[in-house]
């Protein structure tokens, strides 16, 4: 592979764009979400309509009757009959402000500055019918529905780099998000299980289900061509019966399989017990359990379909809601079709899948079959986010059908007469009462990522179905469209068998690309070229191709295997029989779930292996050098018959959201597409050397596939430990860089700019394939590996003071503040605050920071408490001066918005501003940094470059590790990359680092260092380096070569934290958490235990006490109470400022009071206290209402108090210094009739 810098080719690109797309790869990024988007309103063909007209047909039509007794024709009155029909989202556009002119477009960047949600109008056609006659129709808004951004909907498609740049775009953007109140959202991508196959369980929870069940079942997760999905179960019963089991509007329900067997197909048991059997005449084990499950169904005096249908149809008729003319027959039909193998229409198929299913748990528990692992990606599919955002909008649609019928129920239980069906008025009123916002809860799902469901959609989880697609830096950004999570309710497993990483996920999964922590190998991110496929195939030609590859039709038969011994036996005259013949070892083979027909298993891999050489063949349909066409993306999964192995048959699949990833076909020497189904039982070989000949099929493109597109572009990675790999992909996705290149269209929240980005002189090829020169996120340094000064230890490392002066990792923080006048008044109220500077204000600090108009000037410098805007109220005549908050910045952009959502057409003048503030970070001791091998610290020391060490030619090092760094972790790669950035500096060239290259003939070392002898260098990359103190040459060379190194967001002036005095927690007194509240840091447990350890007593009173909750409390010698002292007016004074008519009240009235508290305290009944109370209070209080009024202010001047305790009446007491939230515990516990004393000395 090679790599270059194409600067001058990019500049002429950046100054004239064109609409061809410079980075392809780039694009394919968003295809899967973009893809699965447009599939809800677009066909795919003759035969494949929009998704949404599959959804609404699976809908139906609702059916209501008013039982009106007049009505003649129908015992149930008159009928109403509605549905929706063509459900369209038409593009975004916006009223012009006038109101004069037409709509224009509206385009994602105006609605990132205005906070607002790119969406288009969402509408329907309404029918109804009465009484089967003419259909009539109304068109209806079902709201504002959020688009995807570049999907089918969308303003942008097609548009190419230069358009892109004209609506304020970056020029590579490819889609893929939402923008949902100025924020990019993005609907995750979840694993679900495989759609349409059956699989193996044991579960213990299933023998807890009630008495009967066993731990063994079989699943089956069915989709329907609109999607949506269904999942079956069928449970294994230690009484020989099974139970078909699935969920109705989150209600589990439990049928008799047999109940369904008959009701699929107008068969006898004498068919049903053939088709079971088939050709295991031998097996006494299946045969018994069979004839336990056909002897389970004449209790119910059932025999015919018409029988089953009529008895399912009983049962379900109150659950389905369907309508009241409808008998049971035909209630039973729609829970077949409705719930049992929805995958299938045909009721044939459904019988033969049903008998699969069956017999596959038979096998699992007789010990045949082995359990399916359903944490394998072999058993793993896709939730793709087009199709669940039109599962949801399905669901809301037929919210809103069902609410008129709610509607109608409940008008008939008040007053029956008042629902006329044959009054024209009264189906618009019902309708008008629906409320039809469809497009208001996509956008509350797309906000929040909560679902809110009656059904639930077959999902396991409610919340975490979308993330913010945050622009920290280009890295974190592609990551978001290429991480897939197991789902949050795995989350709360104890178990960790759901985070392993299992080799079937080989070429699928990346396996060094997951977060440490909580979520570690749950979520995952996509191999770098692993698709998903988001299309429905046609598959005519599969089927054709497998019959005349000599596929049977149909099922197995016992006659089959009676014919086959007969012949045989004529032909050897013998009369054994062999059950193990591989010539009767018949197996299934499914396409897509739908039993096509059976084969033997040598029939079997013979058919795969030529459906895979076909494959390669008809890359089109109906080439002519093709006889069939086959799908690329088709998963041919032969599972051999081997002892205790997965039950065997040819498992084909050509269904959307499977994975699929490209290899090359040795035999044809053409790329084919292979799943995680099917490349368990091939052989792929990763190299050349692994290539068996005559065994191995297929051949990895190239070995780096593996990786995800960020663990990609870590340099050297297969030099490294395999964890160092895993912190780089997490630390690349936090370092600055450079978020997007329409920096100036951006109102985000909070961006961080790297503004001295470099691109990296050692980089992988696929560096530029995806074109991150446009968004470098580090720079190139002159890195030394010397234990200098001891301010390199623990990771620490020193910095050139005078390469930070001349940019080295200089970057920016923009923070967006919005202002909305809005806020100082209600709906419809006048407008009576404007952004403008008034009469009133003449001060010079303000009108030298804002102009008339109330705004900033664009490039202010303002500082905490500096005014920033000015806002006039016209009712009060006065300007309130709006100061900025935070760290000192400079007013970088201010943006005039249009405020009311509500109203398209705004507001009168404006009330909502946007003011950008651009925050400088220059590095300072503290803030983190790391290299592109998981190698991170912080900066301890600008060191002088006058003092730093030098080499022979004089350069000297921007950074300095220390060594001690490398041999624990063992991150080769960083060596390799110093040797490699060396050379490249030297040579002018970038330098490959594509991972795999080098191997034992062909070291790295050998690459780079004749390169570096051919420059004058040592092989080794060392170098005599000099004292920058001493001036004398250090006693060993020195490791010293260029590495491109990140600055990551960790800044200390983001987390320093000090706190003297503020805010405390009322109950405790103790000191709030919170940074931003100007709160302390907790001092926990191990802190303590720690200071102790060291016996830092004076330490530990200061954080614990002093500087938390100190306070100052009473206490009671002789009994040691905190709680009992009080402080009363004391008897023993005399107060010189009295005349003696004053003295002698004042003393006769204190000791009134003194006397009900003492009497008061020693009353212990309830009732003699509460009369007491009410007896005396009235007299106390007027006698301290006279001391009061007597006293005036002289009393309160020179007033005493007497400390008494209430308990033991004793005078003799202290002040001590305790927390205060000791007094709270004393008084829980006295609340708990529990005591503490405290002795005092």
């Amino acid at each position: 592979m090679e790599t270059k810098y194409r600067t001058l080719e990019r500049q002429e690109r950046a100054v004239n764009p064109t609409n061809e797309f410079e980075y392809p790869d780039l694009q394919k990024l968003g295809a899967p979400h973009i893809n699965s988007f447009n599939r809800i309103f677009e066909s795919a063909g003759p035969n494949f309509p929009p998704l949404i007209d599959l959804a609404l047909k699976d809908i139906g039509k609702i059916t209501l009757f008013d039982h009106n007794e007049n009505f003649v024709g129908n015992p149930l009155g008159n009928k109403l009959t509605y549905w929706i029909e063509d459900v369209q989202l038409h593009r975004p556009t916006c009223v012009s402000s006038d109101g004069s002119k037409n709509d224009y477009a509206l385009y994602p960047a105006e609605c990132r500055e205005r906070k607002s949600t790119y969406r288009g109008k969402l509408t329907c056609k309404l029918l109804w019918q009465i009484n089967d006659g003419e259909i009539c129709v109304e068109t209806k808004s079902l709201g504002y529905a959020p688009i995807m951004v570049k999907s089918n909907r969308c303003n942008l498609e097609g548009m190419g780099p230069k358009d892109m740049i004209k609506h304020h775009e970056d020029a590579e953007d490819f889609g893929g998000y939402f923008v949902v109140n100025g924020g990019e959202k993005i609907i995750r991508l979840l694993i679900a299980p495989k759609r349409n196959h059956v699989t193996a369980v044991t579960r213990r929870s299933y023998s807890a289900r009630g008495p009967g069940f066993t731990e063994f079942a079989v699943q089956v997760n069915c989709s329907r061509l609109d999607q949506s999905s269904v999942t079956a179960t069928i449970h294994y019963l230690n009484t020989g019966n099974l139970l078909f089991r699935f969920t109705w509007f989150k209600q589990e329900f439990l049928v008799p399989i047999s109940l369904i067997l008959k009701a699929l197909c107008n068969s006898t048991d004498k068919e049903i017990f053939e088709n079971l059997v088939q050709c295991d005449i031998g097996d006494t084990f299946l045969k018994d359990q069979i004839e336990l499950l056909l002897l389970s169904t004449k209790s119910y005096n059932v025999y015919t379909k018409d029988q089953a249908l009529a008895y399912l149809g009983s049962k379900f008729r109150v659950t389905m809601s369907l309508p009241e003319d409808m008998d049971d027959i035909e209630v039973g039909q729609t829970l077949i079709d409705k719930v049992v193998m929805v995958h299938l229409e045909n009721w044939k198929d459904k019988y033969n899948m049903m008998i699969f299913a069956i017999r596959k748990l038979y096998s699992l528990v007789s010990g045949k079959c082995q359990v399916d692992n359903s944490d394998s990606l072999q058993h793993h599919e896709v939730y793709m986010p087009g199709f669940m955002y039109l599962n949801i909008l399905k669901e809301k649609i037929f919210d809103v059908l069902a609410y008129a019928k709610t509607l109608v129920s409940a008008s008939f239980r008040k007053d029956p007469s008042s629902v006329r069906f044959n009054d024209p008025n009264y189906i618009i009123k019902l309708f008008k009462k629906v409320p039809m916002d469809v497009g208001l809860k996509l956008q509350y799902f797309l906000a929040t990522g909560n679902l809110v469901s009656k059904t639930g959609m077959n999902l396991q989880q409610t919340t975490g179905f979308t993330i913010v697609a945050e622009k920290l830096n280009f890295l974190r950004y592609i990551s978001h469209f290429q991480c897939i999570h197991r789902g949050s309710f795995f989350a709360e497993l104890k178990t960790t068998s759901v985070r392993k990483l299992l080799p079937e996920g080989w070429g699928f999964l990346c396996p060094v690309h997951t977060p440490d922590g909580s979520p570690c190998g749950l979520l995952n991110h996509l191999a770098h070229k692993c698709e998903i496929t988001t299309h429905l195939e046609n598959t005519k030609d599969v089927e054709k191709c497998l019959f005349d590859l000599g596929v049977s039709f149909g099922l197995p038969n016992p006659k089959l295997f009676a014919s086959s011994i007969s012949k045989k036996a004529m032909v050897s005259n013998s009369t054994i029989i062999n059950y193990n013949d591989p010539e009767f070892d018949y197996v299934t083979v499914q396409l897509d779930g739908k039993i096509v027909g059976f084969c033997t298993s040598s029939q079997a891999a013979d058919i795969a292996k030529k459906l895979r050489i076909f494959k390669t063949q008809s890359l089109k349909p109906r080439e002519p050098n093709s006889k069939y066409y086959i799908p690329q993306n088709l998963e041919i999964g032969l599972v051999p018959k081997m002892n205790n192995g997965q039950f065997p048959g040819l498992y084909i699949f050509s269904t959307p959201n499977r994975f699929v990833r490209p290899v090359q076909h040795l035999a044809t020497k053409k790329i084919d597409y292979v799943g995680p189904f099917e490349q368990v039982y091939m052989e792929i070989a990763c190299m050349n050397d692994d290539i068996r000949p005559g065994q191995t099929e297929y051949r990895e493109i190239q070995p780096t596939h593996i990786l995800s597109s960020v663990a990609n572009l870590t340099p050297f990675c297969d030099f490294n430990q395999s964890p160092r790999n895993m912190y780089q992909c997490q630390m690349g996705k936090q370092s600055m860089g450079t978020p997007s290149q329409a920096l100036r269209h951006r109102a985000d929240n909070k961006l961080y700019w790297l503004q001295s980005g470099q691109t990296p002189v050692v980089r992988p090829a696929l560096y530029d394939n995806f074109g991150i020169d446009g968004y470098p996120n580090g720079m190139n340094a002159v890195v030394a590996v010397l234990a200098y000064t001891g301010y390199d230890m623990e990771d620490a490392m020193i910095l050139n003071k005078s390469g930070l002066e001349r940019g080295f990792g200089y970057g920016s923080i923009y923070k967006t503040e919005v202002i909305d006048l809005n806020e100082y008044r209600t709906k419809r109220e006048p407008i009576t605050h404007h952004f403008m500077i008034g009469s009133d204000i003449t001060e010079a600090k303000v009108l030298n920071n804002i102009d008339a108009d109330g705004l900033p000037f664009i490039g202010t410098p303002l500082v905490n408490g500096d005014p920033v805007v000015a806002i006039f109220n016209d009712v009060k005549n006065t300007t309130n001066i709006k100061k900025y908050k935070g760290e000192p910045c400079y007013v970088d952009t201010v943006r005039l918005i249009n405020s009311d959502k509500n109203n398209l057409t705004g507001d009168p003048e404006l009330q909502m501003v946007q003011i950008t503030y651009r925050i400088p970070r220059a590095p300072v001791i503290g803030d983190k940094f790391s290299s592109r091998h998981g190698q991170k610290g912080v900066n301890s020391i600008r060191f002088p470059a006058i003092d730093l060490p030098f080499t022979e030619s004089g350069m000297q090092p921007d950074v300095i590790i220390n060594p001690h760094a490398f041999p624990s972790r063992m991150t080769i790669g960083m060596f390799v990359e110093s040797l490699a950035g060396k050379t490249g500096a030297l040579y002018g060239v970038p330098q490959d680092a594509t991972p795999f290259q080098f191997n034992e003939e062909n070291t790295a070392a050998d690459f780079f260092g004749e390169q570096l002898i051919a420059s004058g260098y040592n092989y080794h990359g060392n170098e005599p380096m000099y004292s920058g103190v001493t001036g004398e040459e250090m006693m060993a060379d020195i490791y010293i070569g260029v590495v491109y190194y990140q600055r990551l967001r960790h800044m200390v002036n983001d987390k320093y934290q000090v706190r003297t005095l503020g805010p405390i927690d009322p109950l405790t007194h103790q000191p709030i958490k919170g940074r931003k509240k100007g709160g302390g840091i907790r001092l926990g447990e191990m802190e303590r235990d720690s200071l102790l350890a060291h016996g830092t007593s004076y330490i530990l009173q200061d954080r614990l006490l002093n500087c938390s909750d100190y306070s100052r409390a009473y206490v009671c010698k002789t009994c040691g109470s905190i709680l009992a002292p009080i402080a009363i007016p004391t008897t023993n004074i005399v107060n010189l400022d009295l005349n003696e008519n004053e003295q002698k009240m004042f003393v006769h009235k204190t000791r009134d009071i003194i006397d009900f508290v003492n009497t008061k305290s020693f009353i212990t009944d309830k009732v003699e206290r509460i009369n007491f109370e009410n007896t005396q209070s009235t007299h106390a209080n007027a006698a301290a209402a006279a001391i009061k009024s007597a006293t005036s202010n002289k009393f309160r001047s020179h007033s005493r108090l007497d400390l008494i305790c209430r308990v033991c009446q004793d005078p003799d007491i202290t002040l001590i210094a305790i927390p205060y939230v000791l007094r709270y515990l004393a008084t829980e516990l006295a609340c708990m009739n529990i005591k503490i004393n405290l002795t005092v000395n």
